[in-house]
C-alpha cells in the first residue's frame, strides 16, 4: 500500500498481515516494513529499487522518520550515480561464513560489546565458554557454510542439534602445550550450542551481517533434567576428609572447596575472590563481578573465620594463578577432591544446591535463600542504596554455614533432607 508516512502513522499502523510494507508517497522507493512480533509489530525502514534490490535501513524508533528518509535518499542518490551498495552488501553477506561470523561475534564479546538479555556486558568467563562451544561444536559442523544460507533453516539447526546430541563432536582436543580438553556431546551440550548460535544470529542481524529468520526457532530440544543432587551429612564429612587429605598438595583447591561449601558461591566467584571484596566488619562479600552483576553476599561466621586464616599469597587475589597475573581456575583440582571423596557424580555446583537445601531445611524461605546465593535482584532500593546486609540474612548465613562446617568436620550425622520436587526446583533457579 502507498501512503504519506508521518510520525503518527508510523506509531499507530497495525497491518492486518503478519509482514507488510507501507510505501511512502513523498520519497520514492522508501517504506516502513512491519513484521508481527508477539502482540505487536517490529517496524523497520526499507528501500527497494527495481534492478538493485532491497535494503533494510534500520529500525523505527532507533531512527526517526526524517533520519530514515535522509538515509533512503542518500542510498538512492548513489544508485543514480551508477553505484550499487545494495548488491555490494549482499555479496559481502553471502560470502561471510559461519566461522567468520562467529569470530566477529567473539571479537565483539572480548571487547565488551556484547550484552546479555539482562543488559549486562557478557562476562569474560562466559565469553571463554562461548569460545569453547564455537570451536568444538559450531565450527566443525557449520563453520564452512555461508551464514546467510542458514536464514530460516530450522532443519539445518535441527540436524546440528541431533549431531551434537549424538556425540558427533565429542572427543579429546589438545588445548595447550600439555593441556587436553575432553569434549562431550549429549543433549545438554547440544541445547547450549544451539542457544549460543541463536544469540549470535540475533546479534549479527541487528548489525546487518545476516538477514532472515533466526534458524534456531522451532528446533526440537530435550528439556534439561531437573538437578536434584545434593550431599547428605555423611557425604559432606567424606568431602571434608578428602579436602584435609589434599591440603598439602593442593592447598588452594582444598581451601576453595571449603569456601564453596560454607557460602554457596559459584565456583567462578570463589576462585576469583579478591581480598578487598571481603568485608569482615559487616560479615559479607562485596563481589564486583558475578553472573548477576555486582553482588553483596552475606556469609556465615564459619566462612568468614576460615577466610581470615588463609595466607595472603597475592596482594589482590585470594587464589592467584601460577604467574600471579590473575585468579586460578582450580576446576580440575576441585574435581579431583570430589573424586577422592568418592563423589564422582558431584561437583562445586552440587555444593551450591546443598547450601540452598540446608537453608530450606532450616526453615528459610525462597527470598532469603535467593539473597544468600546472590540471585538477581530487581529492587531499585536493593540495587542502588543498600550498603550493608540485613542482620536476619547474616544470622541465616551463620546457621547454614555452621551446620555445613559441622558436617564437613565429622560432627554431624543427620542426613540433609531433600526438599519436595517443587521446592527443590524453585530453590535451584539461577543456581
Amino acid at each position: 500500500m502507498k501512503v504519506r508516512l508521518t510520525k503518527q502513522f508510523c506509531d499507530t499502523w497495525r497491518p492486518s498481515k503478519d509482514d507488510d510494507v507501507a510505501w511512502d508517497e513523498a520519497t520514492e522507493c522508501f517504506g516502513l516494513r512491519a513484521i508481527r512480533k508477539g502482540e505487536g509489530f517490529r517496524k523497520t525502514f526499507v528501500v527497494q529499487k527495481k534492478g538493485a534490490g532491497k535494503k533494510t535501513i534500520g529500525p523505527y524508533g532507533l531512527l526517526t522518520l526524517d533520519q530514515g528518509r535522509k538515509a533512503a535518499r542518500e542510498l538512492l542518490a548513489r544508485l543514480a550515480l551508477g553505484e550499487n551498495p545494495i548488491a555490494d552488501e549482499r555479496k559481502r553477506r553471502d560470502a561471510l561464513t559461519v566461522a567468520e561470523l562467529c569470530e566477529q561475534y567473539l571479537d565483539a564479546a572480548r571487547a565488551g560489546l556484547v550484552v546479555t538479555n539482562k543488559k549486562r556486558v557478557k562476562a569474560e568467563s562466559t565469553v571463554s565458554i562461548d569460545e569453547g562451544r564455537v570451536a568444538r561444536h559450531i565450527i566443525p559442523l557449520l563453520g564452512k557454510l555461508p551464514a546467510n544460507s542458514l536464514a530460516g533453516r530450522a532443519d539445518l539447526l535441527q540436524r546440528f542439534y541431533d549431531d551434537v546430541a549424538a556425540g558427533k563432536t565429542a572427543g579429546k582436543i589438545k588445548t595447550k602445550t600439555r593441556g587436553m580438553a575432553r569434549v562431550q556431546g549429549g543433549a545438554p551440550a547440544a541445547k547450549r550450542a544451539v542457544g549460543l548460535f541463536g544469540g549470535i544470529w540475533t546479534w549479527a542481524s541487528k548489525r546487518g551481517l545476516v538477514e532472515g529468520a533466526n534458524p534456531t526457532r522451532g528446533v526440537d530440544m530435550a528439556a534439561d533434567a531437573t538437578r536434584e543432587r545434593i550431599l547428605a551429612a555423611h557425604e559432606l564429612a567424606n568431602l571434608g576428609q578428602a579436602m584435609r587429605g589434599a591440603a598439602e598438595r593442593e592447598t588452594m583447591a582444598a581451601a576453595a572447596v571449603r569456601i564453596l561449601a560454607l557460602t554457596g558461591m559459584r565456583r567462578e566467584e570463589a576462585v576469583s575472590l579478591r581480598w578487598r571484596e571481603i568485608d569482615a566488619a559487616t560479615q559479607c562479600l562485596r563481589l564486583e563481578a558475578t553472573k548477576t552483576g555486582r553482588s553483596m553476599r552475606p556469609i556465615g561466621r564459619a566462612a568468614l573465620d576460615y577466610l581470615q586464616t588463609l595466607p595472603r599469597l597475592h596482594d589482590e587475589f585470594v587464589f592467584p594463578n601460577r604467574d600471579g597475573t590473575g585468579a586460578a581456575d582450580l576446576k580440575k583440582q576441585i574435581a579431583a577432591i570430589f573424586d577422592d571423596a568418592k563423589l564422582t557424580d558431584a561437583r562445586s555446583q552440587t555444593l551450591r544446591r546443598t547450601f540452598a537445601s540446608i537453608a530450606a531445611d532450616e526453615g528459610y524461605g525462597d527470598a532469603t535463600i535467593a539473597e544468600l546465593l546472590g540471585h538477581s535482584r530487581r529492587g531499585v532500593t536493593q540495587r542502588s542504596y543498600i550498603r550493608r546486609p540485613d542482620a536476619a540474612l547474616v544470622a541465616a548465613a551463620d546457621r547454614v554455614a555452621a551446620r555445613i562446617a559441622a558436617a564437613m568436620d565429622g560432627q554431624g550425622a543427620d542426613v540433609v533432607s531433600l526438599p519436595t520436587r517443587a521446592k527443590a526446583h524453585r530453590n535451584e533457579q539461577e543456581l
